[in-house]
């Protein structure tokens, strides 16, 4: 149960801060910036990694576990239970942020800025790049050691920094359920749960192609 709760606490402070700083930003009339915004969702990330990496792993993404899954890393009959649990901690967070923002009409919500076809291939890239990155540095399904929670929150940072403003740089389906649900902006959700899951694969099957043959099995 204890890693079940991890995974929605780390999947809460990680919508709350980033959405939160998306939601400030526009209240406060750019105070907070766009690089401010991508280094919140960077740090917070790196900072529970180590908070929270030898407890559950620090997934706090569907796709996340989902791959991990496929690398045969992590158990399938896990993965309900993270997901429903990372699902879960977005919009409770959500729900707060509309508490405290009731006149915020989309709460962090990712929304795409170009063509939709353009944004699912973007975001399948970012998320490819970021899983590229956790599957190396991680230690079989857990998001843990001294350098991991740098790389990874620098892979958050960086693509969160060029692609924000064109995608929303989400690589996470349940940071984009949360605000998606409670804003009430669902047209397009079903871009940002699938993008995001095919990168995620994508970036295993990478692993399997560039590292040896066991390179995707528990211990790794």
């Amino acid at each position: 149960m204890k890693k079940y709760i991890a995974e929605l606490i780390g999947t809460f402070t990680l919508v709350f801060c980033g959405c939160g700083a998306i939601v400030t930003n526009e209240f406060s009339q750019g105070t907070v910036t766009h690089s401010g915004i991508a280094l919140t969702f960077g740090l917070v990330i790196m900072s529970l990694i180590y908070a929270l990496g030898d407890i559950s792993g620090a997934h706090f993404n569907p796709a996340v576990t989902i791959a991990f899954t496929y690398a045969k890393k992590f158990p399938l009959k896990e993965v309900p239970k993270y997901i429903l649990a990372q699902c879960i901690g977005a919009i409770i967070a959500a729900v707060l942020l509309l508490l405290l923002f009731p006149e915020n009409e989309f709460l962090g919500t990712t929304l795409p800025q170009i063509d939709v076809w353009r944004v699912f291939l973007f975001e399948v890239i970012l998320t490819f790049f970021l899983m590229m990155v956790i599957i190396n540095v991680s230690t079989g399904s857990k998001e843990s050691g001294i350098m991991a929670g740098i790389a990874i929150g620098g892979v958050v940072w960086f693509e969160a920094q060029f692609a924000g403003p064109i995608t929303g740089a989400s690589m996470n389906p349940a940071r984009s359920i949360g605000p998606a649900l409670v804003s009430g902006h669902l047209e397009y959700l079903w871009l940002y749960i699938l993008a995001p899951i095919v990168g995620a694969i994508l970036a295993v099957m990478s692993c399997k192609l560039i590292k040896d043959d066991q390179c995707c099995q528990e211990g790794c």
